[in-house]
Formats: structure tokens, sequence, C-alpha cells
């Protein structure tokens, strides 16, 4: 009788605040499709008789080194950074050059683009590769508007060169760098052209929101991890001090030069239908006609044939030809007779979440929540470590009991909590596989199948509803002891006292002396912080969703 209403109050609230907590997510229309108007990807133009053709292969390429120091205006910081800049030997004139931007991660002048560059190059262009500019920086926060000044500070140094037409730089971003380019562009308004790989079109929050929702079914993982992607990408970052989530990635420049978009057909990170129409729609209403998509087949994110995080990844077939032929083009000014959209089939799964939104509140509340509960588990566990020493030490000169447990409340401590915990190990296994899986997906990769990240969330919802039925039981089991004891009474015993009766302290000699929980204070202690450090764990379950029974 005490057990179930105490069981249905906390199921209550806690399906309530996974509930209240839940974001709307909308993932129609899915199966999108934008078909292109050849399957060759070839790019050709209309050539002039008379006119030299630069081709791949027709120059012997000499690099050299040049250092640079780049600045951080928002910290004063300073990088020193290598650029490697690749220069066609025997070639007249002033050549057209190309200033190449990283991705993610922490690439350098030595180990990014040197197929792409060198090829280039080959084909009578100036090349500039430099190290990242990350300054003490992370992933996370990136200094994207930093970041740009140091990309166009390496373009004005082309444009310096007696064997560079200042008037024909262009430049090569993928995927992250996509973002940087749109403020490049802002800031500088000579950059000639354009080649982007899997632009991210959209926000950070948007983009990856996409991309990570997607990665997450394509893995296999079960339905209700999905609640984890809706929360977390609607984290308002900038109570972090993250202020790259909400980017607006497009204005007027963006898309107003020579653009050519290339995807692969294995790429899971990028919405490709809804963002090469909103580049068409950008680049339109820019005046901007010259814009030419490429798909690839078996291609991944970068353009790679296979699992990136092996080294030797070949480029996708003909892409570095077709993109070569198309800069030479473009740096001619020359009329491009290949259709404007070729290649495999652009293919999108679901919609780009673009009503996502940071949430305040619901940060503030997810931040509270987890430290709170972090702080009561090593709290615990000290005390849990402290005890172990105290019990040894007591052992050995045989003293009083360190915890005192009664009732068998010490062991229903033991078992709730090794449950509790057991089961939040299974929550990290499971969000952790799929994880692991949407890594192998962006680097082109093939997940391993679903298995924790599949059978986990079912089991988990399983077991807390188990775990509150213990705790309910135990609270039931401490009333009852409660009222055997007399503990009950305690109210009428107060207004006994306050009407002239005997003192209160009178009234408690008179009860059963024997405790309810433990007979130590550090045993009633350890008790209480441990159950709220548990209940904690499943507020945790409850925030990300773990209480929506569907």
């Amino acid at each position: 009788m005490t057990s179930l209403p105490v069981f249905v109050i906390l199921m209550g609230l806690l399906a309530s605040v996974s509930h209240l907590t839940a974001v709307p997510w909308k993932y129609e229309p899915v199966d999108q499709n934008f078909p292109t108007l050849t399957p060759d990807t070839a790019v050709t133009f209309d050539w002039p008789a008379g006119v030299a053709r630069d081709t791949v292969g027709q120059y012997q390429v000499e690099s050299r080194h040049q250092e640079m120091s780049v600045e951080r205006p928002a910290t004063g910081e300073h990088q020193r950074i290598r650029i490697l800049i690749r220069t066609p030997q025997g070639a007249s004139g002033h050549r057209p050059a190309v200033v190449f931007m990283h991705g993610a991660g922490y690439g350098t002048c030595d180990n990014s683009f040197g197929d792409v560059a060198r090829t280039l190059a080959s084909a009578g262009f100036v090349t500039a590769v430099l190290d990242k500019p990350v300054w003490s920086t992370t992933d996370a926060d990136r200094d994207y508007p930093a970041s740009a000044r140091a990309y166009e500070r390496v373009a004005n140094l082309l444009r310096d060169r007696d064997d560079v037409d200042a008037s024909k730089v262009g430049i090569y971003a993928t995927s992250e760098s996509t973002w940087i380019a749109a403020m490049l562009l802002t800031m500088d308004h000579r950059i000639a052209f354009q080649i982007l790989l899997s632009p991210m079109v959209y926000s950070p929050r948007h983009a990856m929101g996409f991309f990570v929702a997607q990665d997450f079914a394509i893995a296999g993982a079960n339905q209700g991890y999905q609640s984890v992607v809706r929360r977390l990408f609607s984290t308002d970052a900038t109570l972090l001090g993250l202020n790259n989530l909400d980017i607006d990635p497009t204005d007027r420049y963006t898309y107003a030069i020579p653009t050519l978009l290339a995807y692969g057909a294995k790429d899971v990170m990028t919405a490709q239908v809804e963002g090469v129409q909103r580049v068409l729609s950008q680049a339109h209403a820019s005046g901007n006609e010259n814009v030419t998509v490429r798909s690839y087949p078996v291609s991944n994110h970068v353009l790679r044939l296979g699992d990136e995080a092996q080294t030797g990844t070949p480029l996708a077939d003909h892409y570095q030809q077709d993109m070569i032929d198309w800069a030479v083009g473009q740096v001619h000014g020359l009329h491009q007779t290949s259709p404007s959209v070729g290649g495999a089939t652009i293919h999108q799964s679901i919609a780009v979440p673009t009503d996502l939104r940071g949430r305040r509140s619901l940060t503030i509340y997810m931040l509270v929540l987890h430290m709170l509960t972090l702080v009561l588990l090593l709290a615990a566990l000290v005390m849990a470590a402290v005890a172990g020493l105290m019990k040894l030490f007591r052992l050995r000169r045989r003293k009083d009991p360190v915890l005192g447990f009664s009732h068998g409340f010490g062991g229903t401590l033991v078992t709730i909590t090794g449950t509790t915990l057991a089961t939040l190990v299974l929550f990290g296994a499971g969000l952790g596989q799929v994880i692991m899986a949407v890594v192998r997906l962006g680097w082109g990769g093939v997940p391993d199948q679903a298995g924790v990240s599949y059978w986990s969330w079912p089991v988990i919802q399983v077991v807390c509803a188990l775990v509150i039925w213990a705790w309910s039981r135990t609270f039931a089991r401490m009333v009852e002891v409660a009222s055997l004891r007399g503990l009950d009474r305690l109210p009428d015993q107060v207004r006994t006292s306050k009407a002239g009766g005997p003192s209160l302290r009178q009234q408690m000699r008179n009860m059963d002396p024997r405790p309810v929980l433990a007979s130590t204070r550090f045993g009633v202690a350890i008790f209480i912080v441990t159950t709220l450090a548990m209940f904690g764990v499943l507020l945790i379950f409850a925030f990300w969703g773990l209480f929506i029974y569907q």
C-alpha cells in the first residue's frame, strides 16, 4: 500500500522530466533527390583556336616553405605558421593561384592536400598550403574570423609574388573551412573563384544536428538515442563561451563568384540536396549564374574512395581532372559547354533541422543537474572509501561498527547503487558504440553491426523501472520501521510537549531506541548522500529521454 504510491509518484516525476525536456524535431521531407543533368562528371569549355591550354602534368613542380606570424585579434596570440608553396617550373607569365583551407582537425602544410596541390601546380597554378591557424583553440571553440584573416594574408602573399596574377587567386575549401570561406569572401572581394568540397551551407548547429541524427540512424542505433541528439544540439553554447554554433555561413558575397561544388555520394555528413538548392538560390540572388555541381559515386565526405582513416586513400575517379579543367576554364574566362549539374544523383535522407535553436533554460538545467550529480557521486565515492579504511582500522582493534546499518538497509543500498551504476555504464557503452560508428561513417568506413547501441535503450528503460520499484520498496520499509519505532507519533508528542505535558526529550526516551537506518551518524550520512546521487543519475536518464515509453 505504501510502495505502489511511491513508485507511481517517482515514475510520474521522472517521466514528466523526460517529456518537459523533449525537443521537437522535424525529419520530413525524407529521401530527397536532386537529379543531375548527366551522369558524366567531365567539365568542358568552348576553347577558342590558338589559346594555349594547360593540362595536368604539363609542368614539373617546385616546392618551397615560407613562414609567417598570424595574430588572433581576440586574444593577441601569435602563431608561427609554415606555408608550403608549389610552383610550376618553366611556366611563363603571371600564373593563377589557389589557397587551400583546412577542414576539421589540426592539419599542417606538409600533411594536407599534397596530391591535389601538386596536381594543380603541374597544370600551371601556384598553390599555397599552410599550417592550420588554431592558436590555443580546440575543435569546439575555433576562432573563425581570425582564421579567415590568416587565410586572407596568405592570399595577399600570393598576390604579391612576381609569378602570380593577383586577379586570379582562388580558394580550395573543404568541410569546416567552408564556414571560414564565407567569412573570407566577406573580407576579401578579390577572391576570383572557389572550389568547395562538401560545403557546410547551414549553421554548425543545423549542419551537425543533421549529420549526427542521420548517422545515428545509419549506424542502426535505437531510435531512443535520437533524443540525445535533439537535446544535445539544443544547447545554448554561449553559456559555455562557445560562439560558433549559430554563425550564419551565407551572405551576399558567399556565392557571388564562380563556384564549383563537389560532393561524394557516400558522404554521410553533408545535407546535399538542400545544400545545393540553397547555394543556387544564394548565387542567383547575388547575380551569379556560374555555379557548377559535381557528384561522385563511391566517394566520401572529402572525395576519397574508402576509409579516410587509412593512409593513401585515393581521390574519386576523374575528380582531380574535372576540378582542374574547371579551374583552368575559369581563369581563362571561357564559356562552359558541359551541364552545370552532373554525376551521380544527389540524395539526402532527412531534412535539415532548421528549427533547432539554443534553449537557455534547458541548458542551465542540464549543466546544474550533471554537475550536482557528479559532485554527489564523488562525495559518495569518497565516503565509501573512508568507510572502507575505517572498517579495516576498527576490525584490527575490534571497535564499534563504522556504519551500523540495520534492517538490511546496507545490503539494499549496495544492491540498488550497483544496479543504477551498471545501468549508467550500459548507457555510456551504447552511446559510445554509436559515436564510434558515426566517426567511422564520417571517414568513409563501414560501421560494425549495431549491438549495444540497439538493445541497450529498452533494457535501460526496463532496469530503470525496476530500480525505481526497489527504491519504492526501500522507502516503504523505512516508513514501516519508523512507525514501529514510534517516530510516526512525533507530531503528537510535539503538541503534547507544547501543551504542558512531558517534554519531548522525556517522551522520546520511552520510544524504541533501536535505529531506523543505521546506528552511526556516518552510516545515515552515507545512505542519504548515496541515495541523492542515485536519484541524480535517474534524473540524468530522464533528461536524456529514457523515461519516454513508446
